[in-house]
């Protein structure tokens, strides 16, 4: 594992990520994480061995590889996430690897048959040199004949959805008003989260790179990545005009 030191950047704040969460991951899209990953396992043909859930956030889809009998390994920064995740996989009595780790350290040479890299979870970085370097410790990381799947949000299904702001109410009355705005020749997004929860107000400033679904399969590529095929859903319509997630999968080759 790699121990670069990097300077701190919106992410390193898990205040962000503790108040964020009621929104990011209500129980509705937690109960859909089994589901979710049967039909990735059926995308890429891969149904056993040893699988890396990279970003597992609170381990939304390391569970259900663990439950398909994956020795999984969750990768994640944030302390209050990975807590959260062990918490869940004590009481569904799973054996999972937990590690806290800034992604752009994380490299463990041929060592899974599957990785995956879900619910945007790229393109953090100001420094977009940095995602190819993710993508080269994932080509790394896997064996040879492994498969990698990210799903994002891709710059062209942005361009169609985008609205400036937004407002979201949780059933105890919390409230989140985004604010969005591109900005660098739309390569990267900003959000603004302005959290109102009892009366008091918390701001947190997100900033991603965005991709295109060539400049993704381009950057995949240049990592080492073949056979890389773009998905517009998890059931695999294509990644046109009514793509909702820009989903792109990629082998290591065998040779």
């Amino acid at each position: 594992m790699n121990k670069r030191k990097h300077k701190p950047e919106w992410f390193d704040n898990d205040a962000y990520w503790r108040e964020t969460f009621p929104f990011m991951f209500p129980k509705e899209r937690m109960e859909i994480a089994a589901e979710t990953v049967e039909k990735v396992l059926g995308i890429t043909g891969i149904r056993g061995g040893s699988a890396l859930d990279l970003c597992c956030g609170p381990g939304r889809c390391s569970l259900p590889l663990a439950s398909h009998g994956f020795a999984v390994t969750g990768v994640d920064r944030s302390k209050f996430f990975l807590d959260k995740a062990r918490a869940s996989a004590r009481s569904a009595k799973l054996k999972i690897e937990w590690i806290q780790s800034d992604m752009r350290n994380f490299v463990r040479e041929d060592a899974f048959n599957l990785v995956l890299s879900m619910f945007t979870s790229f393109g953090y970085f100001e420094d977009r040199d940095e995602d190819l370097l993710i993508l080269n410790n994932i080509f790394r990381s896997l064996r040879p004949g492994g498969a990698f799947l990210m799903e994002v949000l891709g710059k062209e299904i942005l361009a169609r959805m985008l609205q400036d702001s937004s407002v979201s109410t949780l059933p105890d009355g919390t409230t989140l008003f985004e604010q969005r705005k591109i900005i660098d020749d739309w390569s990267r997004v900003v959000t603004d989260w302005n959290i109102i929860r009892k009366g008091k107000a918390r701001k947190f400033t997100i900033r991603l790179n965005l991709y295109s679904g060539q400049e993704l399969r381009e950057k995949l590529e240049l990592a080492g990545f073949s056979n890389v095929k773009l998905m517009g859903t998890i059931d695999r319509a294509p990644y046109d005009s009514q793509a909702k997630r820009l989903i792109a999968l990629a082998w290591k080759p065998t040779d």
